[in-house]
């Protein structure tokens, strides 16, 4: 996505390979999407740098929910081609999902309205400032 309207397209930091974006349509708060700049359908097309900017952006995302949130688990994964249940099968994307004891809001049935005591702006805003701070290159060790 081009770079003019981060704040407007909720992308949080934007790597070499890769970018990190709230999901608009969020499971539950803190809910992130990790993905190559390149249109791909399937994690068997990333390359070796995609793969490696995918992986520690995933850790370092975890790091920042761990941080902001304080969640008690995550799902992580990718839903790969339509019956696999990806929104977007023609763009590869990791979904990195905060979960608490007890919560009742992940992956309501038929597309139901779920309550999130967030908004996503709010959301944008409490995360923003510490992937700013983010520097993968500098970062090797994690």
């Amino acid at each position: 996505p081009p770079a003019n309207d981060d704040s407007g397209k909720k992308i949080l930091y934007r790597g070499e390979h890769c970018f990190v974006m709230i999901n608009i349509f969020p499971y539950s708060n803190g809910h992130l999407m990790v993905s190559p700049y390149r249109h791909l359908d399937c994690l068997t097309r990333l390359n070796d740098e995609e793969l490696m900017e995918t992986g520690k952006l995933i850790q370092k995302s975890m790091d920042i929910l761990r941080q902001v949130y304080a969640p008690e688990g995550f799902n992580v994964g990718y839903n790969i081609g339509k019956s696999g249940g990806a929104g977007f099968d023609n763009h590869i994307h990791a979904h990195i999902v905060p979960r608490w004891m007890g919560d009742t809001n992940f992956m309501p049935v038929l597309s139901e309205t779920k309550v999130l005591p967030e908004l996503i702006e709010g959301t944008y805003n409490r995360l923003q400032p510490l992937f700013q701070k983010l520097k993968l290159s500098n970062d090797r060790d994690r």
